[in-house]
């Protein structure tokens, strides 16, 4: 067994080879003799009087029910010189960690003692449990003493003194298993655990250690338990091992959505407010918003709600009646409890101070996955599209569009998916042709349309560039209203798909015809074959050119997608430059149990690419665009127009 002691003011270490009295030196006491590690001004053995008989006094104070004819296994330490007075020990509270060691054959075993005194109590012949919880023995109870290194070591810091037993079998709380390194005993002996069970005799778990110094080889009265070098092997109770100090501890795993409703935010919180705030816009929008730690801070996968909520409310009001639609707490309380929190804990907050904490969505998706018992809502990546399908449902609100095709009834849905017809396109072209080979109308002019863009999938895109067009004009679109004729711009009651894409007549618009002009034009022997389709017309004589205004929406705000991460631009004033691009995890403060930085910042660049015309857009090298203005029109994913006139009245 390895000793330390002292010598000469320094402290040696050695492992004992020798134990025994001295010839010529009987009266002296029992010696050991000590293999020094290294030392340059030694000889290779050296004998050195460790006062054993004091040890063994102490020993049989300390544990009357367990006499030691024997020397100890474990790790001795002297106690000091004759000249010095011995300090008293006392056991420390918890029970010692001993080293469990069965009977071996070694050829550097030390010889036995003498015969105890006749006071002392003979041991047991065969290993037994240890009698009290409090002085757990080895599994060879006659060679293993009760103590650490010749003194009661300390307890293991991962564990309170007063546990003992009760503590436990599974080492730091079960963070052990097969493979962890550990340490045992102070001075520590370091290992890996190889097998963890029971062992006949010991009432706790054991393990089983390949040691870095002398051991056994893995068996225990010739019963293998697992293999390793000769001499390698220790068996210790399971709660006597601790971590291997000289290397850092891994990082428990955190539950990151309980994380969100710690003090861990504390410092990264937001006020809750009650009084209904309106959007800024202008100058003051970009004051508010502009910098880090802006906008709606990232949390565990939520850039698909962080972008949506901040393009829908930061700087537009026409989505604002969500928030105040009327419902019955008696019958739904699940309901008016979302409509509070977006109300009052998202979007006031995010319109007064620019910033919302993650814990208060975290609140939100809480709600979204208890309403529609998905589990992904609050830790899994989702799209835009249903999450805001979603909300709508849980707030219990009444559609943003109603569509008909021409021989159904109108349907209700929140978003429009667009379907391609061309590689590079514009919102407005997009729009116009999935209506017209769908053959859908709207019902009723929408006062908040959000547009999804041809993807498949959240990973490849159908287009190559996309232009949002800054105004959309669906005057066309719509159902049961007057419409003009594309050429004499008299009341159109005819609408022809195939001369869509006939570049002789009005090019990127839509193609209908008054009665005289759907004959003059389908009499041409290249549209003979064509089928025009009658249109519905409000009652009432119509004569003469028709004088009306066209419906339109504005261009407010627009989300994007990047492999998978989620980003908004949103337009905050009626300056082409006056455009934000938010991103909700910017940058991270920590590592994996650290926070997102949320940041809004200035690009009015973008306006410049969205004043351009389709012909214009495709001669533009892609790589030569700026990265904003690229993510804008390559990565889009959904427009979102609003009509503020239209939003008064919802």
């Amino acid at each position: 067994q390895r000793v330390c002691f002292p010598l000469d003011d320094n402290v040696c270490g050695g492992e004992v080879r020798y134990c025994g009295l001295l010839p010529g030196r009987s009266s002296s006491g029992m010696y050991v003799g000590v293999l020094l590690v290294s030392t340059p001004r030694l000889q290779d053995k050296l004998f050195v009087t460790c006062h054993f008989l004091h040890f063994l006094s102490y020993q049989s104070k300390s544990h009357r029910h367990n006499p030691l004819p024997q020397i100890p296994k474990s790790i001795l330490k002297p106690v000091p010189p004759p000249g010095t007075r011995p300090v008293p020990l006392s056991p420390p509270p918890s029970s010692p960690k001993v080293a469990l060691m069965p009977p071996s054959k070694q050829p550097l075993r030390p010889p036995p003692l003498p015969p105890p005194k006749p006071t002392l109590k003979p041991l047991l012949p065969a290993p037994v449990p240890p009698p009290k919880p409090h002085s757990p023995t080895s599994l060879n109870a006659a060679d293993q003493p009760q103590h650490t290194n010749g003194v009661h070591g300390p307890p293991s810091p991962l564990r309170s003194p007063d546990n003992g037993e009760a503590a436990g079998e599974d080492g730091e709380d079960g963070e052990l298993e097969v493979g962890s390194m550990v340490e045992v005993n102070d001075p520590p002996l370091f290992g890996v655990i190889r097998w963890i069970g029971r062992i006949s005799g010991i009432s706790a778990q054991v393990a089983g250690i390949e040691l870095l110094s002398a051991g056994t080889d893995g068996s225990y009265l010739g019963e293998r338990h697992f293999r390793c070098p000769p001499n390698k092997g220790l068996f210790v109770k399971l709660r006597n091992c601790r971590r291997d100090s000289r290397f850092p501890a891994p990082e428990t795993p955190v539950n990151q959505v309980e994380r969100c409703n710690s003090i861990a935010f504390a410092e990264w919180g937001s006020e809750r407010v009650d009084e209904h705030t309106p959007p800024v816009d202008g100058e003051e929008a970009s004051e508010l918003y502009e910098g880090w730690k802006r906008g709606i801070q990232g949390h565990l996968n939520s850039c698909y709600l962080d972008a949506t909520l901040f393009s829908l409310f930061s700087c537009c009001s026409s989505a604002d009646w969500v928030l105040f639609w009327p419902s019955d707490p008696e019958k739904d309380q699940t309901s008016g409890q979302a409509q509070d929190l977006l109300r009052c804990e998202i979007v006031n907050p995010l319109r007064r101070y620019g910033y919302v904490c993650a814990s208060k969505t975290m609140a939100l998706r809480r709600l979204l996955e208890a309403a529609n018992s998905n589990t992904g809502f609050t830790n899994q990546e989702k799209d835009p599209e249903e999450f805001l399908n979603k909300l709508f449902q849980l707030l219990r609100v009444e559609p943003l569009l109603k569509i008909r095709s021409m021989t159904q009834q109108p349907q209700e849905c929140h978003l429009y998916q667009l379907f391609p017809r061309m590689r590079v396109a514009s919102v407005q072209a997009l729009l116009e042709s999935s209506f017209l080979h769908a053959g859908l109308k709207f019902v009723e002019a929408p006062s908040c349309l959000l547009l999804l863009m041809p993807r498949f999938g959240k990973d490849f895109k159908m287009f190559d560039a996309i232009l949002p067009s800054l105004s959309l004009d669906i005057t066309d679109l719509l159902d049961d209203t007057l419409r003009q004729c594309s050429i004499c711009q008299a009341v159109a009651e005819w609408e022809c798909l195939q001369c869509y894409e006939d570049l002789d007549i009005t090019p990127g618009r839509l193609k209908q015809y008054c009665q005289t002009c759907n004959t003059q034009v389908h009499s041409h022997r290249k549209r003979e074959s064509h089928i025009p389709v009658r249109v519905s017309v409000p009652g009432g004589p119509w004569t003469g050119p028709l004088h009306c205004a066209r419906q339109r929406m504005s261009l407010f705000a627009v989300t994007c997608i990047e492999t998978s991460h989620y980003v908004s631009f949103v337009k905050h004033g009626p300056l082409p430059t006056d455009w934000l691009f938010f991103d909700s995890m910017a940058d991270r403060e920590g590592g994996e149990n650290g926070f997102n930085i949320p940041q809004v910042k200035v690009c009015p660049e973008v306006g410049r690419y969205l004043s351009l015309s389709q012909e214009e857009l495709r001669r533009v090298d892609p790589s030569s665009l700026r990265e904003s203005a690229r993510r804008l029109l390559c990565d889009s994913y959904m427009c979102l127009y609003h009509s503020p006139e239209l939003s008064l009245y919802k």
